[in-house]
């Protein structure tokens, strides 16, 4: 499978809640089998000793995690012997599945395929890692009660100006998502308040199942027709602009990279009419999911949202990995 990358609580074997002592436990066994002086591998002593000296200390520890484990990436060899690598050839074991499933030239193919082998989005859903395979007295990377919870975190309170109204806009959609999009669909997981990667701006909504990321903002308009150009959105002499979501769902691709990222605006009307206001459509800029970033009222944005998530590879599929690491995230 050659060489994957890892968290530093995979290097320890930790789930992201671990205690300092549960981290200098887990680093003293770990450094005195891969100890060079022990026969065991430098490098792979390097990755151990640099994942202990961030997570043992608070600070770094937390600007680790709302980094999503992107800082100080640890590579491990296939080949080694210690827990760590167990966990890269655990992991390796789905990836190459979903990579296939996701890759192909012009983009990836959002619509559902006929195929009798796949799951289906509405089936229950499945933990990967499996619980069942835990090995006695090892951690998992979260309670399992966490991992069956459908929302995670709530919309905060942030900047001094048009807070009240950014937080009605953020929980209307969320409510949204609760009601029309979880209920069909087990394994889809709505993490609410996360911080944008590299710490530039916030991202009100993540939504993910199986192997796709939604990123998802929001916003209020007033009544009316409106065009999309793939920019702005247009009404008689007024522009417009969404969320500034593309640099957010490109760093996610990036750090996500076996799934497939894409951004998603939830255009509110104030009447609160769910097919208002009615958006048309520039050639090529239809909400289906195929580009990076798709605006559509509230009525079509749940259609199509859930389109994406069920026609992914492993609809079905909590990844543990996955949602960790965007937990980490949560502000």
């Amino acid at each position: 499978m050659g060489e994957k990358f890892l968290t530093h609580y995979q290097v320890l074997g930790l789930a992201r809640t671990a205690t300092e002592r549960e981290i200098k436990i887990a680093y003293r066994k770990a450094a005195r089998i891969a100890h060079p002086d022990r026969g065991g591998d430098p490098a792979l002593f390097r990755q151990i000793t640099q994942a202990y000296e961030v997570l043992v200390d608070p600070a770094r520890r937390q600007a680790y995690d709302r980094s999503y484990g992107a800082v100080g990436r640890s590579t491990a060899p296939a080949s080694s012997g210690s827990r760590a690598a167990g966990a890269s050839r655990e992991y390796s074991a789905h990836s190459s599945a979903r990579a296939a499933s996701n890759s192909g030239s012009g983009g990836f193919n959002t619509r559902r395929a006929n195929s009798k082998a796949r799951s289906a989005a509405s089936d229950p859903a499945v933990y990967l890692p499996p619980y069942e395979d835990l090995a006695s007295g090892e951690s998992p990377l979260m309670p399992r009660s966490k991992a069956a919870q459908p929302v995670h975190g709530s919309p905060r309170k942030r900047g001094l100006f048009g807070a009240s109204s950014r937080l009605a806009r953020e929980a209307r959609t969320a409510q949204l998502i609760m009601q029309q999009v979880l209920p069909g669909i087990p394994a889809a997981r709505l993490i609410n308040g996360l911080t944008a990667p590299g710490g530039k701006g916030y991202v009100d909504h993540v939504l993910v199942s199986g192997y796709r990321i939604a990123l998802i903002g929001s916003m209020l308009v007033p009544n009316g027709a409106f065009r999309w150009d793939g920019s702005t959105l247009v009404h008689g002499s007024k522009v417009a602009a969404p969320p500034q979501l593309i640099p957010a769902a490109r760093a996610f691709q990036e750090l996500f990279p076996e799934c497939n990222v894409t951004a998603w605006v939830c255009v509110h009307s104030s009447t609160g009419n769910l097919f208002e206001p009615v958006i048309d459509y520039a050639r090529g800029t239809d909400p289906d999911g195929s580009n990076t970033i798709n605006v559509a009222n509230s009525a079509r944005f749940v259609r199509e949202a859930k389109a994406f998530l069920a026609s992914g590879p492993s609809p079905n599929v909590v990844d543990l990995h996955v949602l960790d690491r965007l937990l980490g995230g949560m502000y």
